[in-house]
């Protein structure tokens, strides 16, 4: 069931292959993950439906076992509902194989997690070059993309610089910097601050409201009530089902 909250679709706007309209980026229907524990299913996500419009900025948020993460692995194409449907850009994600899911996490998502997850031994450069390095992109102009990226959160002057000779708020930059560097679909951000301290923090959601102003769609999954405050809407996870959906602004 999709909630009263959820932007209207424009009248004279052509359909795409789900049936929604083109400015619908994420289409869920009835959702499920189940896992089977021996004689036992448990039952991680129990039939979530929403729509997420292009430029929104939502936080996912629940309590530890609620089915966010669950929920966050199936928006970020880590993971295949046992039930339902999930379309990203008019494409049926739920239905793709392991190359096609390969493709569409390189191509439509940038990851930003809480733990950074940083080539140590590579500069801030090479950190953000990864992911136009795996999909074939000529040195050249993966570089200048990279460099570009690295502007875009202030951190143009570290470029050559590793992980270790950063602060944990530069670390997170350049997380966020590989994110952008593909000009995804979606900014998916797990937990982006959960390992700085609390001026780092503010600082971060800064950027992320900064990068949401730019026109970039933000998914922010997080248990900390003052993190997803900052969203622009909040879809409330528990017990694997929806239990709210508010939009603020």
């Amino acid at each position: 069931m999709l909630t009263d909250t959820q932007s209207s679709t424009a009248s004279k706007a052509a359909p795409v292959k789900n049936g929604a309209s083109p400015d619908v980026l994420i289409r869920t229907v009835n959702l499920w993950k189940t896992y089977v524990m021996g004689d036992e299913e448990i039952h991680a996500l129990r039939g979530v439906s929403f729509e997420l419009t292009r430029g929104d900025y939502v936080a996912i948020i629940g309590p530890s076992g609620s089915g966010k993460s669950t929920l966050m692995n199936m928006i970020g194409c880590l993971d295949t509902p046992s039930q339902g449907e999930y379309w990203l850009n008019g494409k049926l994600v739920s239905e793709m194989d392991d190359d096609e899911l390969a493709h569409i996490r390189n191509k439509e998502i940038g990851f930003v997690f809480q733990t950074f997850n940083l080539l140590p031994r590579a500069s801030a450069l090479h950190n953000v070059e990864l992911p136009l390095i795996y999909n074939g992109t000529p040195a050249a102009k993966r570089i200048e993309m990279a460099k570009k990226a690295l502007e875009s959160v202030e951190l143009g002057h570290r470029m050559s610089h590793r992980p270790n000779e950063l602060s944990g708020g530069q670390r997170q930059r350049v997380a966020i910097a590989r994110a952008l560097v593909n000009s995804p679909s979606i900014i998916l951000a797990d937990e982006p601050t959960g390992n700085l301290d609390s001026k780092t923090s503010v600082e971060i959601m800064q950027l992320l409201e900064h990068l949401h102003e730019q026109g970039n769609t933000i998914i922010l999954v997080t248990h900390e009530p003052d993190i997803a405050a900052h969203a622009h809407r909040e879809i409330f996870i528990r017990d694997g089902m929806i239990d709210r959906d508010i939009r603020r602004k």
